[in-house]
């Protein structure tokens, strides 16, 4: 399988750490593109029939999320990926990165999990499940090491 573009969705948990190092791996290896991509859902406010954010802190989340994948970006470029976009986006994450994935077009996105089951995973949900459901392409699901 040649690789051209890898997505690597970041929530800046430590399991999106260990992704982003595999995704640095297969990309230097491949000589593809790497994404990073943040998607966020914004918290609202909910009076009435409308839903309201505060827009001083949907734009404190958005700074705080560009600078934050700044950082990883940097991170990834001196672990020898040499070819690093990243994008911020507001959204539902899990359909903003197979949206991101159909539109680049992408050939793998490589993303980790929280590894959460029972009532955690029915409550939360599993933006990685999602994900692999729906991606137009491979998905890499990466975990953290056993401790």
């Amino acid at each position: 399988m040649r690789l051209k573009k890898i997505i690597c969705p970041v929530d800046f948990s430590e399991c999106s750490r260990v992704a982003m190092h595999a995704a640095v791996d297969l990309a230097k290896e491949s000589g593809a593109t790497l994404v990073l991509l943040h998607a966020y859902l914004p918290p609202s406010y909910t009076y009435g029939e409308g839903g309201y954010g505060l827009p001083e802190v949907l734009a404190r989340i958005e700074e705080t999320a560009r600078k934050d994948l700044g950082e990883w970006r940097r991170d990834a470029g001196n672990r020898g990926a040499s070819l690093v976009d990243d994008v911020t986006i507001e959204g539902v994450p899990w359909e903003e990165i197979v949206g991101a994935a159909r539109a680049l077009p992408s050939d793998l996105i490589v993303m980790g999990t929280h590894g959460r089951t029972g009532v955690k995973h029915v409550i939360l949900g599993s933006v990685a499940e999602k994900v692999v459901r729906h991606a137009p392409c491979s998905v890499l699901i990466v975990r953290l090491p056993a401790a």
